[in-house]
């Protein structure tokens, strides 16, 4: 067989994170690869800001949203592979990390599978990266040495929970709950069945690091009631545990530093002589 007539070598297709939102916390790889790709398949949660710089001719969307799915996973998996054996150069762009909760392993097992060349480039995970920005660290010194992230969006086909709440309230350490808005009130309840303190401090973060980011902060047994009357939605992540208590401190200094500031630009009588 000719070179004219060979089939041609698959592309690569790149399993992309694209961090919690907010573009300038893309990869330098991710970054060159979205510029660089000839399609890219993305989710919706990379953020608005980083989707919109994607020329409409490249992209394609094949997000999911709660309660029903847009494009099937079977779907995206044989479009992943469809594009490959075209010799195209394929980024699959998910929000957060892709091997966390973001099916990227499933993704990569069906690629292998089928024998078609790819690379997982890793990103910084919305477990991580939305608490931080809303000033809550997920593990500290003086309250919690461990973190759990949980995903608050299991397999609907499942029989039962695989989350063991009663093993979680007994660690003494963080709990992150990813895409757990809608079961907020499910799982905190079940913490406190599992004698989680009813104080302890639990904190909602919406679209971290994005445009419009809200956060709504209380104990385990008020809020449910935060997240309503906040108005909460998701994209969200929920930390439960004493390092959500932190923020307050934190958003004090924050406040103070700005009056500092302040005062420090504002003119005194002999700057006006």
């Amino acid at each position: 067989m000719d070179d004219e007539t060979a089939d041609p070598r698959p592309g690569t297709v790149y399993l992309v994170g694209s961090g919690p939102g907010d573009p300038d916390l893309l990869t330098v790889k991710a970054k060159r690869l979205l510029e660089t790709a000839d399609v890219v398949l993305h989710d919706k949660l990379p953020g608005p800001e980083i989707i919109e710089t994607l020329p409409e001719d490249r992209r394609e969307d094949v997000g999911k949203r709660a309660g029903g799915e847009r494009t099937p996973q079977s779907e995206i998996n044989e479009r992943l592979v469809e594009l490959a054996r075209e010799g195209k150069s394929v980024v699959r762009l998910k929000g957060g990390d892709s091997f966390v909760f973001g099916r990227g392993g499933e993704e990569a097992e069906y690629l292998a599978a089928r024998e078609v060349p790819f690379e997982v480039v890793p990103a910084v995970t919305s477990a991580i990266a939305a608490p931080a920005v809303a000033g809550i660290p997920v593990t500290h010194r003086d309250h919690a040495s461990s973190v759990s992230f949980v995903t608050g969006h299991e397999d609907p086909t499942k029989e039962e929970s695989a989350v063991d709440w009663e093993a979680l309230a007994a660690t003494g350490g963080t709990i992150v709950v990813l895409m757990g808005v809608g079961r907020l009130p499910d799982y905190t309840e079940a913490l406190l069945e599992a004698g989680m303190a009813p104080e302890t401090p639990v904190a909602l973060v919406e679209r971290g690091t994005w445009p419009g980011q809200q956060v709504a902060t209380s104990t385990l047994e008020t809020i449910v009631d935060a997240r309503d009357e906040e108005g909460i939605e998701p994209p969200a992540v929920t930390v439960i545990g004493e390092v959500a208590g932190t923020r307050e401190r934190v958003l004090e200094f924050l406040a103070n530093e700005s009056d500092r500031a302040t005062e420090r630009a504002e003119p005194t009588a002999s700057d006006e002589v």
